[in-house]
């Protein structure tokens, strides 16, 4: 074969290319992104709106309807599905295999803009419109609990949150279980009565008093300043001190019509662990970037900040990802080694040590001649990587056995070095080839198949 004569006739050559290949090889090893799944695109689109306090069938007839017959006018749409629950509409939009996800976001939003008009006035929020995405789903999850109140835990999440996601490779953090802080007014409706006062009066003064005026800008010499005049509440006090009206020259104050409680929202979300309410922080990585690298960082950040939290607070790492695919790494390194040993072992019983070194030498060369290649292409270390560089080790190993057999055999029959290999490699080159492509053509209609499959 031309391609082994050739490498053969200039050994030289050869010996060059293998260090540039071990070098880089090793480079593309340690610097190639690790990721659980491929960067692959999911072609579902969810449309979710809620819509608190109304029964399944108000939903389904004043949200979940209206927006179907809006979407369904978008092209290569595959199919919609809905679920319209107590206060809460979903409207899953699957598209076709190979459409443009962007583009697709693009009209589902044009379409629901559009259906706004139909749907109810009172909405608290727009219908949202989300992606699936598998690389935005969180590789790790922290859970912050203690025994100390809410706001201790709140405060400590916000300051890990904004630290958290000042690290390169993430992309944000997810607060759970932290609830706004909230200032609640509860009127006493017969005190209302007694001074005369609507609901409409007195929340039209709220509203004009917690407001801060811009004052335009003055000059002063050679300087221009901005004017501001400060009047949103800072404390609920001033809330207390509210002048509503006066009645008979005297002040009312909203204090007397109603209590101002210093409180929090009503729950949307929950985290507990062990028995106890926490706050947890989902950390989702940006795609392409390391997972195991950002994840090192993060403990590093929680390692650091663990000394300054406040006493009877932890961390807690609930989730983590980084964890299962230093394992599947592990997995492919152990095979690696443990495929060179072996070989080494059986060829040396049967053939000697010089070939039993040639074709154990063919593992860890082929490998970073792939780590290579998926360098060059963007693609990350990830499972499906994983699993084919395995099932190609053993489809290594054998042709490599075959290849220098035949040679040891041309040997023995009294050709030497240089000849025998050209003659073994040419001898059983094609059929190695042929049955290597018979393994290719048994995977290889799986990147036809179609849907998420197919991606995979």
């Amino acid at each position: 074969m031309l391609i082994t004569d050739s490498a053969v006739s200039r050994r030289s050559t050869i010996f060059a290319l293998m260090l540039i290949i071990f070098i880089a090889g090793l480079f593309s090893y340690a610097t190639l992104p690790r990721e659980s799944n491929p960067d692959i695109t999911i072609p579902i689109i969810l449309v979710q709106t809620t819509y608190e306090g109304a029964a399944s069938e108000d939903v389904e007839n004043l949200i979940t309807l209206p927006l179907e017959r809006k979407i369904r006018a978008v092209k290569d749409v595959k199919e919609i599905r809905s679920v319209s629950a107590e206060g809460a509409s979903i409207v899953e939009v699957e598209f076709m295999p190979d459409v443009d996800i962007d583009e697709a976001m693009q009209r589902v939003r044009d379409k629901v803009d559009q259906a706004k008009g139909d749907l109810p006035g009172d909405l608290e929020n727009d219908p949202a419109v989300i992606e699936i995405n598998l690389s935005e789903w969180p590789i790790l999850m922290v859970a912050i609990s203690g025994d100390v109140g809410e706001r201790v835990l709140k405060k400590v999440a916000e300051e890990m949150e904004d630290l958290i996601e000042q690290i390169p490779g993430v992309l944000e953090v997810d607060v759970t279980g932290a609830r706004q802080r909230e200032i609640r007014v509860e009127f006493d409706p017969e005190r209302m009565a007694a001074y005369k006062l609507s609901f409409t009066e007195i929340m039209t003064l709220i509203q004009r008093e917690n407001v801060n005026v811009p004052g335009g800008s003055i000059d002063l010499g050679k300087g221009k300043y901005m004017l501001r005049i400060p009047g949103e509440f800072s404390s609920p006090s001033e809330i207390d001190n509210l002048v509503l009206v006066a009645r008979n020259g005297k002040p009312i104050y909203l204090k007397d019509v109603s209590v101002i409680n210093d409180t929090f929202e009503d729950h949307k979300t929950y985290a507990r662990i062990n028995h106890r309410s926490s706050v947890t922080l989902s950390v989702k990585h940006r795609p392409g970037q390391n997972i195991i690298a950002v994840s090192d960082q993060v403990f590093a950040l929680l390692a650091a900040a663990r000394p300054r939290l406040p006493s009877g607070v932890d961390f807690t790492v609930t989730l983590n990802e980084s964890k299962d695919i230093r394992r599947m790494v592990s997995e492919l390194e152990n095979n690696i080694l443990t495929g060179l040993v072996l070989v080494l072992v059986v060829l040396f019983m049967f053939l000697g040590i010089r070939s039993a070194l040639f074709v154990a030498l063919a593992i860890p060369f082929s490998m970073l001649i792939s780590f290579t290649v998926l360098q060059a292409m963007g693609i990350t270390l990830n499972m499906v990587v994983l699993f084919s560089l395995i099932l190609a080790l053993g489809m290594l190993v054998d042709n490599a056995i075959v290849i220098v057999e035949n040679i040891y055999r041309h040997m023995e029959e009294g050709q030497d070095r240089i000849k025998a290999a050209k003659l073994a490699a040419s001898e059983v080159g094609w059929p190695i080839i042929a049955s290597t492509i018979t393994t290719l053509c048994a995977f290889g209609p799986m990147m036809f198949w179609p849907d998420i499959m197919g991606e995979f």
